[in-house]
Formats: structure tokens, C-alpha cells, sequence
């Protein structure tokens, strides 16, 4: 099977992990030859309660007896996509109380800048050095890292950039910006979280000049932090909300949330302002309404800066220069990249699964899923320092 994928599938990378799974279940997945790995990555932070969980499984066969597609977005009324959207609403604040539901999150960002366009009347949009927000046109846009981007451009004009925690770039936005665009938590620059109040000074500037705040929760959003959004934890609201991964439990999905005044934007002048085939689906719904629901009530964020901290007092080591995130969205910084490459394929081989962040190339993903256990935390990090001795000694 392996040939056939690297023969009929297309490739993003000359040397892909290619590893052959055959289940998963909870917080391990099972290749072909029945090894079983531990996950400390979670499909990129997607599988937030683990693999086949119960709750969501039995939504998705209930929903799929019913209906699946029936129509675009928007036209007719789908009770899971209605009833998340509600859910959505009750646990976000009243100016985030209307939600638009995509394929991905980085749709939700295009119509996020779209949105911000029209409601200002302005082009300019600021994002930040560094930030990630998806692989569209529009997002590669406001990507602040030229290395992938120079190879599709031209791409949208009118883009200026921001160094995530400098105070002193606060001063670019102006009356001309429509949008800031930021990661509440920066992702792929190596999970860098605000500092020195920099969020509020950010929404204190762009109220200021009457441009929108649109932070970006595709990674750190749905619990990840301990809280069900990480711009909880900052004291302020942003005036768009853009989030996805977690919120699907598994499946594809991706949100905007704002207030009905601005959504109302996308109905007229013109009309079908933005328009999605599978935005919406109603079994992706179910599970994503199920997933929520789980995430609400089973108690499990209660839970995440315990686990946090235990990992953090585990993974001390002389080759590991810091812990860098912010609840079970963390980030190892190794002294050096051939270290973090090596840790990430020996633990492979060892039985757990970590990965790599976009722009840091020192930094090794640890996102498990919010339902993992203390004990296969303690599994984990113990194959992570008996993989960082071994790499001691061979040097040393």
C-alpha cells in the first residue's frame, strides 16, 4: 500500500511518514503490522477527544441514517447545523453570537477578511511575522513568512505585517487598516502566547482607528487551553472569531463567529456574499455538535493545566532549551534543529508520534488529545527523555 500512496497520491513532501494505519482508538493509532503508537499529536490539534470517540461516532451514524447532503449552505433548515451554531452562540459573547460554518478554517479566514473589507469600506489588512492561517491565496497574504509564499506570488496587495509581542508595531495600524489578523496563539512561529498585555493593546489601537480585531483560534480554540477559547484567557473580545480543527472532533470543519450586523453583510449588495457547497454539512454538524457538547460538560478542561504542568515537569532536559504554549498546546524548543528532527523519527520508531511546527525548525509538536491520561502523558515523556539520552550520549 505504501507504493501505491507514494505512486497515485500526491506528495507535499519528499519524505512523508508513511505510516500505515490500520485503527485508532482513544489516544493510539495502530498501524498494519499491529504496532500501536501514542499520540501526542492529535491530527494537528483536530482530534480533541481522541480517535472514535463514542459520542461523536454514535452523532455521525444517527445523523447519516437520516441525511446527509441535501442542499448549500444557508438554504435549508438543517437541525444539527442549527443546533451547533446555538451551542456556539451561548458559549461566546453576544457580539460573536452569529457563526458561519465552512469546510476548513482557512475558508473561515477568507470570508473573515472578506467580511472585514466590507464592513470598513478599507483593504488594508495587517497580519502578523511569522503567523499561519492557512494555504489559500487570501491567507498566503497575510502568511508573514516570505520563504513560502515567494513562489505564488503575486498575491493580494495592500498587506503590511506586525511582530506578534512588539508593542512598538502597534503603531502601524492606521485609518487605513480594515483588519488585524492574528493567532491568539502563534502557531507555527513555535506557540508563542501574548505577553504584557500585548492583546489589549492591540484591541485598544484598532478601536482606536475603527478597525476590526480578527484572531485566529484554528489551533489553541475548542478547550485546547483550558478554557473554550483561548482569548478568554486575555480579557478581550475580538470582532471576529475564527476557529476550526478541534471543533470538528475529527472532521473536516471551520467557523467564523461576529455579530449578526456584520453577518447580515454577506446577504446583500451582493447577494450570496459568500457561498459554500459543504459549509455546514449536517453529519460533520453532528459530530462537531456532539464533540462540543463533550468538551462542555465531560469536565475534561477542567483538567488541562494539571496536564499541562505534568508535562512540563517531566520534560527537563539538558537538550531541551524551553517548554513554549499554553495548556496541551506546547511546543518542545531543542538547542538545535538536527535535534528536533532526530527526537521526532526515533520516537516514531520508540512508539510515539510527535511532529513539527511550520517556522521554528527547533521546535517538536506535543498537542495530545485533552482526553489523554496522566499515565500515557508519563508514557510519553518517558520514550521523549529516553530518546533525548541516547541522542546525548552519541554525541557525547
Amino acid at each position: 500500500m505504501k507504493n501505491k500512496f507514494l505512486k497515485y497520491q500526491a506528495q507535499t513532501t519528499n519524505h512523508p511518514i508513511a505510516l500505515e494505519v490500520s485503527h485508532a482508538k482513544g489516544s493510539y493509532i495502530f498501524d498494519t503490522n499491529k504496532k500501536k503508537y501514542l499520540d501526542f499529536v492529535s491530527g494537528v490539534s483536530a482530534s480533541n477527544l481522541g480517535h472514535r470517540n463514542k459520542a461523536i461516532k454514535k452523532a455521525v451514524k444517527k445523523q447519516i441514517d437520516k441525511y446527509w447532503h441535501v442542499m448549500v449552505y444557508g438554504e435549508f433548515v438543517q437541525k444539527p447545523t442549527v443546533k451547533l451554531c446555538e451551542l456556539l452562540s451561548e458559549n461566546l459573547p453576544k457580539s460573536l453570537s452569529n457563526t458561519y460554518l465552512t469546510n476548513s478554517g482557512t475558508e473561515a479566514i477568507e470570508a473573515a477578511m472578506k467580511l472585514a473589507k466590507r464592513d470598513t469600506g478599507r483593504s488594508k489588512i495587517i497580519g502578523a511575522k511569522n503567523g499561519y492561517h492557512g494555504n489559500t491565496q487570501g491567507a498566503m497574504s497575510i502568511m508573514g513568512f516570505e520563504e513560502r509564499k515567494r513562489a505564488y506570488r503575486p498575491l493580494l496587495p495592500n498587506i503590511d505585517f506586525i511582530e506578534f509581542n512588539n508593542e512598538k508595531d502597534i503603531e502601524k495600524i492606521d485609518y487605513q487598516t480594515a483588519a488585524v489578523v492574528l493567532e491568539t496563539i502563534q502557531g507555527g512561529a513555535g506557540f508563542l502566547i501574548p505577553k504584557n498585555n500585548y492583546l489589549k493593546k492591540i484591541r485598544k489601537k484598532c478601536n482606536e482607528v475603527n478597525a476590526l480585531l480578527i484572531l485566529d483560534e484554528i489551533q489553541p480554540g475548542m478547550g485546547r487551553t483550558g478554557k473554550l477559547f483561548a482569548f478568554e484567557h486575555y480579557e478581550i473580545v475580538p470582532d471576529i472569531l475564527v476557529y476550526g480543527k478541534g471543533l470538528g472532533g475529527g472532521f473536516p470543519i471551520g467557523a467564523l463567529s461576529s455579530s449578526k450586523e456584520k453577518m447580515k453583510l454577506f446577504k446583500e449588495k451582493p447577494a450570496l456574499g459568500h457561498i459554500t457547497t459543504f459549509g455546514g454539512h449536517p453529519v460533520i454538524a453532528a459530530a462537531a455538535l456532539a464533540n462540543l457538547k463533550e468538551t462542555l460538560n465531560s469536565g475534561v478542561m477542567k483538567k488541562i493545566a494539571q496536564k499541562e504542568n505534568l508535562i512540563r515537569e517531566l520534560l527537563c532536559h539538558e537538550l531541551i532549551l524551553e517548554v513554549r504554549g499554553k495548556g496541551l498546546m506546547l511546543a518542545l524548543i531543542m538547542k538545535n534543529t538536527t535535534i528536533a528532527n532526530t527526537l521526532v523519527k526515533k520516537c516514531l520508531h520508540e512508539g510515539l508520534i510527535l511532529f513539527w511546527l511550520l517556522f521554528e525548525s527547533k521546535a517538536v509538536r506535543i498537542t495530545p488529545p485533552l482526553t489523554i491520561s496522566k499515565t500515557e502523558i508519563k508514557l510519553g515523556c518517558k520514550i521523549i527523555l529516553d530518546v533525548l539520552n541516547k541522542i546525548n550520549n552519541s554525541v557525547n
